[in-house]
């Protein structure tokens, strides 16, 4: 049983990664509801929460049925993120999660996400403060280093579990490789194998299918798999992990009209949380992925991103299983 103090996750727990624009509530919803075993808000400044911006508290909304979820903040001044921790701390999250490893250049080379990875004795020291100012369990996101010469996880990792967190969860990139190249799981299976660690550590980066889930369980030893990209319109893809793991077989895909039912899920739910204009908007970037591999799908997929109103685009998706009932992958 894989813990993160005392909260139970499950033999081999499948976390949503936090991703800025992604991991908001109507999306965590159906991520929930599909399998996902542990999800965090997307990230969060630390100065937008002790400045009160808009945008910033917004993000602090989180739901029962959720439980567990970590809210994940960033920023690169100490003093803040320990005040941010203490904001966080009433919206009454599971689990409080820093990030060291957004490679964004607005974020890092302003010294947060990935770009403390330039400074591991701050990084230790900013940890520390946040573990010392809070009562939930602290964990960390991070990546193996900035830049192929400065890859020091294992010992990062180590030095991080001496002054308190509970978990890490290990992208296998530098700073430098942003998302391009393979993922290195080598490197963050000497993490889980360093007889020093005793949290668990997972794995995040390239999991795009349960085929490659189940393999790197069994070969690099993880705690857990953080899946982010994968699930973007595939909410499902958490579950057809978990079915993978214990049968062996691959879980039929959903129908295009379980995919349709689910995009309408999301947009209502997006519409109620952020308004029509928003909701609409945000929205446009899980058309494709929800309906990937139908043919001939594009000409509705660029309907679909260029209407405005609710009413159009409701019209729209229940139009879709009639037109491409034969045509469903």
């Amino acid at each position: 049983m894989i813990k993160i103090g005392n909260i139970s996750l499950g033999d081999f727990p499948l976390l949503l990664a936090p991703m800025e624009d992604v991991s908001d509530p109507p999306f965590r919803a159906l991520c929930k509801k599909y399998g996902a075993d542990m999800m965090y808000t997307e990230f969060i400044s630390s100065e937008g929460l002790i400045r009160d911006a808009v945008k910033s508290v917004q993000k602090l909304d989180i739901f029962e049925y959720e439980r567990p979820i970590g809210i994940q903040i960033f920023g690169s001044e100490i003093s803040s993120m320990r005040l941010a921790t203490e904001v966080c701390e009433k919206a009454n999250p599971d689990i409080i999660d820093i990030n060291y490893g957004c490679p964004v250049k607005k974020v890092a080379c302003k010294g947060a996400g990935a770009g403390i990875l330039q400074d591991i004795p701050k990084m230790v020291e900013m940890t520390k403060e946040i573990v010392n100012s809070t009562n939930l369990p602290v964990t960390v996101k991070t990546r193996l280093g900035w830049d192929e010469n400065s890859k020091y996880i294992v010992e990062a990792a180590e030095r991080l579990q001496d002054v308190g967190i509970k978990a890490i969860s290990i992208h296998g990139r530098t700073r430098a490789q942003m998302y391009k190249g393979e993922a290195d799981w080598a490197l963050i299976s000497e993490v889980k194998n360093n007889p020093r660690m005793n949290i668990p550590v997972f794995g995040n980066g390239d999991i795009d299918s349960p085929q490659k889930a189940l393999s790197y369980k069994n070969r690099f030893g993880i705690d857990g798999i953080m899946i982010g990209r994968a699930s973007i319109g595939n909410p499902w893809f958490f579950n057809q992990v978990k079915y993978f793991m214990k049968t062996g077989k691959e879980l039929s895909l959903p129908s295009l009209e379980e995919r349709v039912k689910v995009v309408k899920e999301h947009l209502d739910f997006s519409i109620r949380w952020k308004g029509e204009r928003v909701g609409i908007v945000e929205m446009r970037r899980h058309y494709a992925n929800y309906f990937k591999g139908i043919p001939n799908f594009k000409p509705i997929r660029t309907l679909l991103v260029t209407l405005e109103s609710t009413q159009e685009l409701y019209s729209v998706l229940n139009n879709i299983v009639n037109q491409f009932e034969l045509e469903t992958v």
